[in-house]
């Protein structure tokens, strides 16, 4: 079990911010912090990591204090059992996929596992490769591949798969939950994509402002309501245009783009970025799948 309850002052476009973090993370489980940018999800990854430090609180992996503000414990990074995944992979340009991955070993118990690793990641044939040989996807596997060499206690996954396009993007997506049954790693990925995250997650928690605002399985918060004669989808509002006396509202909905025509009133409450539920009345749907 992971005890986090730590506060830090944060400074953002909107000013200055009290974030506290309260959260208990279960053994073995995959929780995505959800939320739009600038929540403060990747700072809660970094404080974890050791990467930055809390003003005050304690973080608690297993028993293990890895910080406490009135006992005065911050352990570096390097002394906690820490496996972190950013969005830019980081890799060493002039080692192989496999250097890169022996360079993270500690031990030599570690360094035998790393073609296993390397190997859980479908890369066995591009182990002598440099990365700038690979593709996107297959550098992010290789970040994934070093991180899980020193078999962490968590994995820290920063919008790891954000900057592939949607095809590798979900490739990926099952890749990384095979891995997680796999190994069973405790895993918290940093996200705001609806799909990767219903897809990926056990529970998700919900970042506002730079707190924890509501823990549920991820269904439960993107589709809280009941099942009714409507139609009920989620959408992040793209534009808000005024057109008197409506206003005009663009959403992305999956991949689809979508427009909608609501009283100023309405949109007025809506805001560029955020989430929206699309509801229409008594529908019969017709599905058709795509080739």
């Amino acid at each position: 079990m992971i005890l986090i309850n730590i506060k830090k002052h944060l400074d953002t476009a909107d000013g200055a911010l009290e974030a506290h973090y309260e959260l208990n993370i279960h053994d073995g489980e995959f929780l995505t912090l959800f939320g739009t940018s600038g929540a403060g999800k990747t700072t809660l990854l970094r404080m974890i990591a050791g990467l930055e430090t809390p003003h005050s609180g304690v973080i608690d992996v297993d028993g293990e204090v890895w910080f406490d503000s009135e006992k005065k414990i911050n352990l570096p990074p390097q002394k906690r059992s820490v496996g972190f995944v950013f969005q830019d992979y980081a890799l060493f340009p002039t080692m192989s996929v496999r250097e890169n991955l022996l360079f993270a070993a500690e031990n030599t118990a570690q360094r035998r596992t790393v073609d296993e690793l390397i190997g859980l990641v479908e890369l066995s044939a591009l182990a002598d490769r440099l990365p700038a040989t690979l593709s996107g996807g297959q550098k992010q596997r290789v970040a994934l591949a070093r991180a899980l060499v020193r078999h962490p206690k968590i994995l820290l996954l920063d919008e790891p798969l954000s900057a592939l396009d949607p095809s590798m993007r979900q490739k990926l997506q099952d890749e990384l939950s095979l891995i997680h049954s796999r190994v069973g790693v405790t895993t918290l990925l940093v996200s705001h994509d609806i799909a990767e995250t219903v897809k990926l997650s056990d529970r998700l928690a919900s970042v506002v402002s730079g707190r924890i605002e509501s823990i549920s399985p991820p269904m439960e918060f993107f589709s809280p309501q009941t099942l009714s004669g409507k139609l009920q989808l989620i959408g992040e509002v793209l534009k808000i245009e005024e057109d008197f006396p409506v206003s005009i509202v663009t959403l992305l909905v999956g991949t689809s783009v979508v427009r909608t025509v609501l009283s100023n009133a309405e949109a007025s409450d809506l805001r560029i970025g955020g989430h929206a539920i699309i509801s229409t009345k008594a529908f019969n749907p017709i599905l058709i799948p795509l080739p």
